[in-house]
């Protein structure tokens, strides 16, 4: 089944239970690549409400335990959909990604069933393009 993603910038979310805030945010959609029998993403996460956030080093707020994207494969499907490195992933397939283990979060992304991966992320990059834009 064909799956895909629509872009949307300036979304309302609540990724804080309760303090609902307005970010910047971009929907960005991964094809797997086949790889023999895995489907391959091309990037990794880390931290996660299980993790320690004071080892990720895109975190501003020390006790952010948000999924960020630590690494992109150069010419794999997260860097051809323009995946950054430090992007915070609020949502996958729907799925809320703000309030669960990194190990919860992997198993979301990397479901087999599931060809196309549809990020909802906010980075420091986008961040300041819109408020470079609202200052022009």
């Amino acid at each position: 089944m064909e799956q895909s993603c629509t872009a949307e910038i300036g979304v309302e979310i609540s990724y804080i239970p309760g303090q609902p805030v307005t970010a910047v945010v971009q929907r960005i959609e991964i094809h797997k690549l086949h790889q023999g029998e895995n489907l391959i993403l091309g990037f990794n996460i880390g931290v996660g409400i299980d993790q320690d956030p004071s080892q990720n080093p895109f975190l501003e707020d020390q006790m952010d335990k948000g999924i960020y994207v630590t690494w992109v494969s150069e010419g794999d499907p997260a860097e051809i959909a323009r995946l950054q490195t430090g992007g915070k992933i609020l949502q996958a397939n729907g799925w809320d990604m703000t309030m669960d283990t990194h190990d919860q979060d992997w198993k979301r992304l990397t479901k087999y069933s599931e060809r196309v991966v549809c990020l909802l992320v906010t980075q420091q990059t986008l961040q300041k393009a819109v408020q470079q834009s609202m200052l022009s």
